[in-house]
């Protein structure tokens, strides 16, 4: 797991490109603090920069850039691949020859095999640029569920790439994007593919760019296809067999480490189960690393107790306070790559966790999208409804005192994104124009400006389980747990969303994976051999903190000379008497502080 960076102009005059490069390196640091490295073609029209975080091969033989023998080949990577070594084999068989222990080599030669044919055969996170010398072109590759980042920016003819968007910005001076605010009110977060930086984009997830590095011309294609037609599973238990079968198969694979590796346990079903499983494959070097709260409603310490008895590992526990949130909050706001809600908790459970000196960890991230665990599972049935409410009285929504109903004025609009925002958007339309001073059409303008070609109309389940991993998931958790592990030298590893687990549940019919009588119900009872009832028989928390009460009393969040308009201020006041939530603020104040 590392940090890359590149350049790919034919105008820069010699050494400019490398000189940005190792600039964007320098400012990735945090990411790769084991290694560096640099690779630039004779007339450095192409440089390729590196930071290392080593976890696999930790001898000099991991160093990048890496290139194949006749040095053709150059590539700089971010990830991991947890299949490597099947694949390895495989290409012995075909007479490739390897010099390391190394995922990073079998990728150049699986490349050297079978071209971009390759990248389907990835299993893994991953994010890579790789220089073919021969055809002249430069490949951006970014894994299957977008686990690992991969950002770019093109003008006049010169691609730049980095795993960040501020050392890409900051480096190459690119000027803000005016609409981020507006996105970033509406979601929590900046989604995909803009970033906070005017023409910065992500790497679509299962994609790949080919850059022509003589005309500049490029194409991003597909390589990874989800929701791959096979034989649904219909039958309830050869479902449960299937899928513990499958997780076991993932986190088996993604315990492959040469670094010490743990596990993020919160005490929920989906952590406890990692963890188990874990357990029984490797019970002598695992870790596992909690958090809890004196606050008894989000307290689950007795539940981590409860699991952390029924293995053999270290572990580690701390508790967090509100004097811990004000201490770290002005860091967590610097650590941030782009503006979020969400990520306080991944900034601490990671600080932990480097600091017990891990450098991988496995985290639940990924089942609540599968199963139906969220609200927006139960929600999404009301749409059905709600669209054949008139328009004029959905348009009435945004003047209801109740924050809850003002983004029904979202529901008239025949769009995907806009059907997201109304099961999980912060602001309406009409808020954020008062918050910044707009109209409510340049708002929906902006934010139905989105290109997705998810078009079902159904409002079942499985639709839900598309809104929550292609854009929650994608761009919030996801995200955040990438930026706010690197920031502590942190790799964390996601087995739901491994790509062979999550073929396997999305071709579990919906009636099965989605019973009714308990969220989640088809993972809970393909595990109940291991997982006590304790864990499961109980209301969903969560891994969240108690911020609504934290930030209330934070003098940061709550100073009143930050909020500059009427509507803000309004929101200011709700917030101080408990009638809105923390992350709607929470979002508010950081447009006041990117100021």
């Amino acid at each position: 797991m590392c940090r890359i960076a590149g350049i790919i102009s034919s105008s820069q005059q010699p050494n400019v490109n490398s000189k940005k490069v190792k600039a964007m390196c320098d400012l990735l640091a945090h990411g790769g603090p084991d290694d560096e490295g640099l690779f630039a073609d004779p007339d450095e029209k192409i440089v390729l920069g590196h930071r290392r975080l080593s976890i696999m091969d930790l001898s000099a033989n991991g160093h990048q850039p890496m290139s194949d023998q006749q040095q053709k080949i150059w590539m700089v990577f971010n990830g991991e691949i947890y299949n490597f070594q099947e694949l390895k084999e495989e290409l012995v068989a075909y007479g490739a020859t390897f010099h390391s222990q190394t995922d990073t080599e079998v990728i150049i030669a699986a490349y050297a095999q079978w071209g971009t044919a390759a990248f389907s055969k990835l299993r893994g996170i991953f994010a890579f640029a790789l220089y073919d010398s021969v055809k002249n072109i430069t490949l951006l590759v970014r894994d299957s569920y977008g686990v690992k980042p991969l950002y770019y920016h093109i003008q006049n003819n010169q691609l730049s790439f980095a795993s960040e968007v501020k050392p890409l910005g900051k480096v190459n001076d690119i000027p803000t994007d005016p609409n981020w605010k507006i996105r970033f009110l509406a979601y929590g977060y900046v989604p995909e593919p803009f970033t906070t930086l005017k023409g910065v984009y992500n790497i679509p997830k299962g994609s790949y760019m080919c850059w022509d590095n003589q005309t500049g011309k490029y194409t991003i294609e597909r390589y990874h296809l989800s929701f791959k037609q096979h034989t649904k599973i219909t039958d309830l238990r050869i479902a449960e067999e299937a899928v513990r079968t499958a997780l076991g198969k993932a986190v088996k694979r993604q315990l492959m480490a040469d670094a010490p590796i743990g596990v993020f346990l919160s005490g929920g079903i989906d952590s406890s189960i990692l963890t188990l499983l874990a357990n029984e494959v490797n019970n002598s070097l695992l870790k596992t690393v909690s958090i809890y709260f004196s606050e008894k409603t989000y307290d689950e310490y007795s539940f981590q107790a409860l699991i952390n008895q029924k293995v053999k590992c270290e572990q580690y526990t701390h508790l967090i306070n509100q004097k811990d949130l004000d201490d770290y909050l002005p860091q967590i706001l610097e650590d941030m790559d782009m503006p979020t809600t969400d990520g306080i908790n991944a900034w601490f459970i990671s600080k932990y966790a480097s600091e017990a000196g891990l450098k991988a960890v496995l985290s639940g991230l990924g089942a609540d999208e599968l199963f139906g665990g969220y609200p927006s599972f139960e929600r999404i049935g009301f749409l059905k409804g709600l669209k054949k409410v008139p328009n004029a009285i959905l348009r009435a929504g945004a003047n209801f005192a109740d924050e809850k109903f003002r983004k029904l004025s979202y529901v008239k609009y025949d769009h995907p994104v806009a059907n997201y925002l109304f099961l999980r958007g912060n602001y309406s339309p009409e808020e954020i124009a008062g918050i910044l001073n707009t109209t409510a059409v340049h708002v929906i303008e902006v934010l139905l400006d989105e290109h997705t070609n998810y078009s079902s109309k159904q409002f079942e389940k499985t639709d839900a389980s598309w809104y929550e991993m292609n854009m929650y998931m994608q761009n919030q958790l996801l995200k955040n747990s990438d930026v706010m592990g690197m920031r502590h030298a942190l790799e964390i590893r996601v087995p739901f969303l491994d790509e062979d687990f999550v073929e396997t549940v999305q071709n579990i019919v919906p009636d099965v994976r989605f019973q009714n009588q308990l969220p989640k119900k088809l993972l809970v009872d393909s595990f109940k051999d291991i997982l006590p009832r304790e864990i499961w028989d109980r209301p969903k928390m969560g891994f969240t903190f108690p911020l609504q009460e934290w930030m209330r009393k934070n003098p940061m969040i709550t100073d009143p000379a930050l909020y500059k308009n009427k509507q803000a201020r309004k929101a200011l006041d709700l917030f101080n008497k408990g009638q809105v939530h923390w992350g709607k603020l929470y979002a508010l104040y950081q447009v006041q502080y990117y100021q």
